[in-house]
């Protein structure tokens, strides 16, 4: 078999492997606490302004 032929029971055997997924005690979902802030930068304008300068 080539490289990169398909393999159909290679495909199966791998569907069957990622399909079956077991859950540990620890997987429960984590609870967030706190706050997300984020600066915007610049403005608009000032982006495009720098757009414009890189393109020269």
């Amino acid at each position: 078999m080539s490289m990169g032929a398909y393999d159909e029971a290679e495909h199966e055997r791998r569907e069957r492997k990622t399909s079956n997924v077991e859950i540990g005690e620890d997987d429960g979902r984590t609870t967030y606490e706190g706050a997300v802030s984020y600066d915007s930068g610049d403005s608009a304008e000032a982006l495009i302004d720098q757009f414009k300068r890189i393109q020269e």
